[in-house]
């Protein structure tokens, strides 16, 4: 039977700009809960990338696990920074959490862990995709060693190949973006606006539902968040999480994803080719599976 759990066993790298939208932390603490993720590191992007590690730390220490944390890029490969604060840092005095991290180590450690377990490792971004495009660059040959790489950005809707607007991840920085869509990854999922825009919650109830001991500390992100942005919380990253476990909570389609670089930087244009295309994109979402399952997973008190 050990044997048996030992092959159920997913291994994941989480790539996340936890600090601004509350959804980082609310997928951070789906994996740390889930019994199949193991979840071999975290690495950070955007502005405060330290901030944004101390922020993954807090959740790590609250689930009693020891997960490796190393903050990345803080400014885009091309472009302006578009995500400078963590606002979340505000809840860092309530917790318990680590200060200190290996810095300027962040694609290394990405490069180097992938390289020790081939064919075995998902990748998961959450954030814009900067440490993706520096390791893909620096690493090229980890592409092709990855069982997967599972990505919250973009918008496949089908009646708009091109969509009218720039998804906030691919949008943040376009020039990773693309080098993220032209790597040969034996499996490429996009989880766009498309289908994440479905999977909302309003702040009343999730403060009614988020009860667990390990959503405790992500309540008081989210009471950030619900002050400074929106009251209700996009469930865009842990439902890309999710579909790692349970695919079958989104039905998908291949095709080809290209990001616009110049008139819309990050825009995304998705093709439906008549054979397979490299990436696949998710098309629909069982909302009301998809809520069972997340709080399956991560308790309800």
């Amino acid at each position: 039977m050990a044997h048996q759990m030992v092959k159920l066993m997913k291994k994941i790298l989480l790539d996340t700009d936890i600090g601004t939208d509350v959804d980082d932390a609310v997928c951070l603490a789906y994996l740390l809960s889930h019994p199949e993720c193991e979840l071999l590191g975290i690495t950070t992007v955007t502005g405060e990338a330290l901030k944004r590690a101390s922020l993954a730390s807090v959740l790590c220490k609250a689930a009693g696990k020891n997960i490796p944390i190393y903050p990345g890029a803080e400014y885009p490969m091309r472009g302006e920074q578009r995500q400078p604060i963590a606002q979340q840092a505000a809840a860092l005095p309530d917790w318990p959490h680590e200060a200190e991290f290996p810095m300027n180590q962040a694609v290394d450690f990405l490069a180097n862990t992938i390289r020790a377990h081939p064919n075995e490792i998902t990748l998961l971004t959450i954030g814009p995709l900067t440490n993706i495009g520096m390791l893909f660059s620096a690493h090229p040959d980890v592409a092709e060693l990855l069982d997967g790489l599972v990505m919250m950005g973009g918008s496949f809707a089908p009646d708009s190949p091109a969509d009218a607007k720039v998804e906030w991840n691919l949008g943040g920085d376009p020039l990773a973006s693309e080098i993220a869509y032209q790597a040969p990854v034996r499996l490429h999922r996009s989880l766009g606006l498309n289908v994440t825009q479905q999977v909302v919650m309003p702040a009343d109830q999730v403060r009614e539902k988020f009860t667990a001991p390990l959503l405790r500390p992500v309540m008081d992100m989210a009471e950030i968040w619900f002050e400074k942005f929106y009251q209700s919380i996009t469930f865009h990253d842990p439902l890309a999480a999710a579909t790692i476990f349970e695919p079958e909570l989104c039905t998908y389609q291949q095709g080809t994803v290209e990001i616009d670089t110049k008139e819309m930087p990050g825009r995304s244009i998705w093709r439906q080719d008549r054979s397979p295309g490299p990436h696949q994109v998710a098309v629909a979402v069982d909302v009301d599976r998809y809520f069972e399952h997340f709080f399956e997973v991560v308790g309800s008190g």
